[in-house]
Parts: C-alpha cells; sequence; structure tokens
C-alpha cells in the first residue's frame, strides 16, 4: 500500500510517500480501505508539532505515527477476532485529533476507536469532510446556554469550524450571521446562515456597530474578545478556536466568574464519540453538508499540507486514494 510517511516534525518538506505492506487486523481490529481523509488545521498542527505543547499528544520528542492523517471514510476490508461492532463491507468514518495514520491507502484501527458506520446515501467524501470542524464546532456550542431564537455571529463561516458550526447553530434554532468574503456568500447561505457579512468591504465590528449578539464564536482566530466586545449582550460570551493576542483567551475564561459583562470561555474538545453520533445523525437527515473546496491525491501531499497552511482554504480539503 502507499502511505504519507514521515519521522520529524517540520514543514511539508519532511513528508514523503512510501509503500509499505498492508498490515494485518489483530483481535479486536479492523482493516479499513481509506477512500478519502481531509487534511486540516489539526493536521497541520500534528505535522509542524506547533504549538510545541501538541507534542505531548501526539509524540514526543518525534512523532507518535509516521503516517499523518486525523479522519477517514472507508470500507472495512477485514476484521480481527472479538470484533463485534463492525462487519466486512461496512462504509465507516473516524476522527481522533491525536492522530490516526489515515493518510494511506489502508488503515488499521482497534473497533475501540470512535468509529461509527457511515450512513446509507451519504457519500464516502461528505463523510470524510465531516467530522474535525464539526467537532470543534459542537464543543464551542457546549460552552454556551444556546437558546432557539439566540443571535449568534459566527466569524470565519468559510472554513471548516465556522462552516459546521453554522448547520449545528441553525439546528438549534439559533439565528445566524456569518462573516465572510462576498464571492462565498452564497456557499455560506446555503449552509443555512440569516445573513452574511462581507469582511472585504470594512471590518465585521464597523458594520454590526449598534448590533448585540449572545454569542460570537470566532472559528478563525482573527479577531479579539476586545474587538468583539462591544457587539456582545451584557451576559454574551465570546468563543474562539485559536489562543489570541498574546495567549490571552484561556486567560480570559479562567477570570470570566471575576468579569462584569461579556465573558471569554475557552473551549477544550471532548466527546469525539458523542461528536461523531450528532454528525452521523445530522448528515442521515440531510441537514449538514460539509463545504469541500478542493481534492489532492495521496502523491500531492505537501501541496494540500501547504495550501490548508495557507489559511485559504473553503470548508475542506480532501485527500483521495483511488
Amino acid at each position: 500500500m502507499r502511505t504519507s510517511y514521515r519521522t520529524a516534525y517540520g514543514p511539508p518538506d519532511v513528508l514523503t510517500v512510501r509503500e509499505m505492506p498492508i498490515p494485518e487486523p489483530g483481535p479486536g481490529e479492523l482493516l479499513v480501505r481509506v477512500r478519502a481523509a481531509t487534511v486540516n488545521r489539526t493536521d497541520c498542527g500534528a505535522l509542524w508539532g506547533k504549538p510545541y505543547i501538541f507534542r505531548f499528544f501526539v509524540g514526543w520528542p518525534r512523532p507518535r505515527e509516521v503516517a499523518t492523517g486525523t479522519d477517514f471514510a472507508g470500507e472495512v476490508v477485514a476484521i480481527g477476532s472479538g470484533v463485534t461492532r463492525f462487519a466486512t463491507g461496512d462504509r465507516v468514518m473516524s476522527f481522533h485529533d491525536h492522530g490516526l495514520g489515515s493518510h494511506a491507502q489502508y488503515l488499521r484501527v482497534s473497533e475501540r476507536r470512535p468509529i461509527v458506520r457511515i450512513p446509507d446515501g451519504v457519500s464516502l467524501e461528505a463523510a470524510a469532510a465531516s467530522m474535525e470542524g464539526a467537532h470543534y464546532a459542537r464543543n464551542f456550542l457546549r460552552c454556551v446556554p444556546l437558546k432557539p431564537g439566540d443571535a449568534v455571529l459566527v466569524n470565519g463561516a468559510t472554513g471548516a469550524i465556522g462552516s459546521a458550526a453554522i448547520a449545528l447553530l441553525k439546528n438549534a434554532g439559533a439565528i445566524v450571521t456569518a462573516v465572510c468574503a462576498e464571492p462565498h456568500r452564497a456557499a455560506v447561505a446555503a449552509l443555512g446562515a440569516d445573513r452574511t457579512i462581507d469582511y472585504l468591504r470594512a471590518p465585521f465590528t464597523a458594520q454590526l456597530e449598534g448590533e448585540t449578539f449572545a454569542f460570537v464564536f470566532d472559528a478563525v482566530g482573527k479577531s479579539s474578545f476586545g474587538e468583539s466586545r462591544p457587539l456582545l449582550a451584557k451576559t454574551g460570551v465570546y468563543l474562539s478556536s485559536e489562543l489570541g493576542p498574546r495567549g490571552e483567551n484561556p486567560f480570559l475564561a479562567l477570570i470570566a466568574p471575576l468579569m462584569r459583562g461579556p465573558k471569554v470561555r475557552f473551549p477544550v474538545p471532548t466527546d469525539i464519540p458523542q461528536s461523531l453520533a450528532l454528525v452521523s445523525s445530522l448528515l442521515a437527515q440531510g441537514v449538514y453538508k460539509p463545504l469541500i473546496d478542493r481534492r489532492y491525491a495521496l502523491d500531492d501531499i505537501r501541496e494540500a499540507f501547504t495550501y490548508v497552511n495557507s489559511g485559504q482554504k473553503i470548508g475542506n480539503v480532501l485527500l483521495t486514494f483511488d
């Protein structure tokens, strides 16, 4: 089989594509033929080993997995003894933010990992593109007392996290204002956004002056609590997918009980099984259709990582293996 390969942290130049034997599933394990996977922000963190603390989760002093990849969609082609949840031929999808080594044509994985069946009628590409962003978006929502009718602002609406957040917010009954570039307005509206703001015209904070929101979700990490605070109601909450200027967001979240007015909460992503269960349900209902930007072959994995790291992707970037 062909697989991505690296033995050290670094830029995409450390990656190669190698031929390796197809693994045999052991007791309690599945052998999956991977059909699609994403190259995402989590993968970039695992490739570069940045921020440095990430290495304590994905391997120190060198990567635990020689192959990159945190998610996959594919078919079970063999099972080991004792497997009870899955059978040969099942279409399955999985995500783990500490790395699966899934940028490979075949993957051996324990059935104890967070894995779910792909709903009928959902493509393998859509399944692969649905997990990473939705997991982090769901953890945004878990941080706040969201109610139907709440006004929510999503900055970075075309990213994997932001686009998934729109779908999840609309499913929860929120009224969503999404910040994106004008060329992507139709795609964001199709996700369910009630209104879009073109940040290329002027900063979204200036365009929305005088309005207030229950929550501001910065899914791209390009704003700050200080900039967004005037847009928040007195009991409003600001959340960001990044640490913020000078790493302030975790600190502001810690002192939130001492603050008057709007507060910061910093989502710590947990409970991947519940995220996959939610994603599977929304995919089956047809209310969540993840954005797909580009597709790359495995041989072009360096180019895929370079593009994702540029911050220009819209939704998800896929690796395909056929």
